[in-house]
């Protein structure tokens, strides 16, 4: 593990896909841009210590950490691939910026928390893998066998602080169903867990996530979106909630 200022970190340990030790180097101007497009400006990057490996120009590095030290770091290609090293640990990506949040949100993905402080919301986190494709209908498991949620335990101390968390999933089935499996094990049953609804983009679709709300109706929309005062509440499923 290492620690340092944004752009100072030159090594992570542990294995990766290609079997050697990362080094990595901040982000050069191609994925500088990839980024733009994205409505994610530089200063946003540094800021979350997102860098690229070395040699690398199009993989790019989501460093994870707590209380400021690298704990983990996860790659992403420009063609979405994804993968992680060996033995990170498993939490929240950007839970420094929850530390001592009355109120945290969670999103589906780094580029949605990113997205996020764009609209001036920093007390975001974003879970570190992919969504379930349904809802379990087994009973929940105790933490230590909970090893698909295992970064929600590893984190339980700074959520239980939050008197709201806001999830801000994918609008999608797989969205639909992380929703549910994070409400089930963050006090769906207590009020304390509520979910955003994404707004319509036609007739029929709305947007996906935190991140195509930024690109196409902007920052300002974004956040009022989040704080719109029609959250769904998680445990009455398919009300929509007035006034929270």
């Amino acid at each position: 593990m290492w620690m340092g200022r944004p752009g100072s970190w030159t090594n992570i340990s542990g294995d990766n896909q290609f079997g050697k030790r990362q080094k990595l180097q901040p982000l050069g101007d191609e994925l500088i841009a990839y980024f733009a497009g994205r409505m994610i400006p530089k200063q946003t990057l540094e800021k979350n210590c997102v860098m690229q490996v070395a040699g690398q120009k199009d993989i790019i590095a989501f460093t994870y950490r707590r209380n400021g030290i690298i704990v983990g770091c996860k790659y992403r290609t420009m063609d979405k691939s994804f993968w992680q090293e060996k033995g990170t640990e498993k939490t929240l990506y950007g839970l420094d910026d929850i530390k001592e949040a009355d109120e945290v949100i969670i999103v589906e993905g780094e580029i949605d928390k990113l997205s996020l402080e764009e609209a001036g919301i920093s007390n975001c986190v974003s879970v570190p893998a992919g969504a379930p494709q349904t809802v379990s209908i087994k009973e929940l498991p105790t933490p230590e066998k909970d090893t698909g949620f295992q970064y929600i335990w590893n984190c339980k101390k700074y959520l239980n602080k939050a008197s709201r968390i806001i999830i801000a999933t994918d609008a999608d089935v797989s969205g639909d169903a992380l929703a549910e499996e994070l409400a089930r094990r963050l006090g769906r049953e207590r009020s304390k867990c509520w979910r955003v609804h994404w707004p319509k983009k036609d007739e029929i679709n709305c947007f996906k996530d935190a991140n195509e709300v930024l690109m196409n109706l902007g920052p300002n929309a974004l956040r009022e979106t989040i704080y719109s005062m029609q959250l769904h509440h998680m445990y009455l499923f398919n009300e929509t909630i007035q006034g929270v």
